[in-house]
This record gives structure tokens, C-alpha cells and sequence, in this order.
């Protein structure tokens, strides 16, 4: 499979999955801490770029006056800390199942900065699937959008994402282009392919 380095990694619109990469030396310039409620194992983890930092604040918020309460899990992380990460999921359940829930190095949308896996209380705050069928699971499908955010890896859409379903992983795109995207009913993938194509 051919892959792409991607050129312009600091575009809030850039495209990172399995056929177009980051470069390995790319780390986002304006990373902040996020002000919001988060169970994160490493420090780098409580970072988005400062964009998508406000926007995080925005959406936890919107979300606490509807009545729910989100915690971040897991924000930036360097191209080295995915090498890390994909060796041993890799040496633990293969490299076919690995690559499933796992992106490879510089085929991770972390690293850009604008990505938040999210969780809740009641799941122990574990990155599971049960969080879509939760109420604040529900509300985040309904209402990220509206805060810039998308659900990266939609149920069903494996064969085009190449990931599993993920309705943790909310990815930043600004407002605009979010809602355009919630609207489309397409992944972001499709989305980007129609938009860009020659």
C-alpha cells in the first residue's frame, strides 16, 4: 500500500490514517495542557494544540449542563511514545490484530494534537465500545460537531477507517468543517477523498 507523507501535518484539516502519514519529527508547535476533568497515564496525554484545547473545554462544559460528565484519557502522543505502543500490542496480538485498534507510527491522529479519546465514570473510564450505547455516549455522537469534533472511527465503517469502531476518539476540525462532515453521514476519510478529489 502506497503511503503518503503528508506535507502540511499543522492543517486542523489534515488527513492521517493507514495511506497517508505524519512525519516521524513532527510535534505540534502550540501544545497545551487541557482544563478539563482526565485520567491520563503520562503528562504528554493531557495535550492538544490550543485550538482544539478550548474546544475540548467547550464540549465538556456543554456536556456538564446537559447532565453528563466526560473525562479525557488520552490527547497528544509523540510519533516515539506510538512506536512504543505498537510494538507491544503488536508483540501481544499480532501485527493483523494490532493494526485493527492501533495506528502504526506517523498513522496516528494523536500525534497531531487534535485528537481526545474520551471517557465516563460508570466504564471505569476504559476506552470501550459500550461508551456508544451510554446516554453520554449517545449525546457525544449528537453534539461534538457542534464543538468542532467528530467521531473518528464510526460504527460499521472498519472497512473504510481500517480501524475498529471508536466512539471515544473524537478528532478536532473546527466548527465548519465538523458539522459538514456530521452532515455528510460519511467518514472523514470519504469526506476528505470527495472534497480533494483531481
Amino acid at each position: 500500500m502506497k503511503n503518503i507523507i503528508i506535507e502540511n501535518p499543522e492543517r486542523i484539516d489534515a488527513l492521517v490514517n493507514k495511506k497517508r502519514s505524519l512525519p516521524a519529527n513532527y510535534i505540534p508547535e502550540d501544545l497545551v495542557a487541557v482544563d478539563v476533568l482526565h485520567k491520563v497515564e503520562k503528562p504528554e496525554s493531557k495535550m492538544l494544540r490550543r485550538e482544539a484545547s478550548g474546544a475540548l473545554t467547550e464540549l465538556f462544559a456543554a456536556a456538564e449542563i446537559s447532565g453528563f460528565e466526560f473525562w479525557a484519557v488520552s490527547g497528544y502522543r509523540s510519533y516515539d511514545r506510538q512506536v512504543y505502543l505498537f510494538n507491544n500490542y503488536a508483540k501481544a496480538h499480532g501485527e493483523e490484530e494490532a493494526n485493527r485498534f492501533s495506528a502504526r507510527p506517523g498513522q496516528s491522529e494523536h500525534q497531531t494534537g487534535l485528537t481526545m479519546d474520551v471517557s465516563i465514570k460508570s466504564l471505569n473510564y476504559d476506552l470501550v465500545e459500550e461508551l456508544g450505547e451510554t446516554p453520554e455516549g449517545k449525546w457525544l455522537a449528537d453534539n461534538a460537531h457542534k464543538y468542532g469534533f467528530i467521531i473518528r472511527y464510526p460504527k460499521g465503517t472498519e472497512h473504510i477507517t481500517g480501524y475498529q469502531y471508536e466512539p471515544w476518539h473524537i478528532r478536532y476540525l473546527g466548527k465548519e468543517l465538523a458539522a459538514k462532515v456530521f452532515e455528510s453521514k460519511f467518514t472523514y476519510d470519504e469526506f476528505y477523498e470527495k472534497e480533494n478529489a483531481v
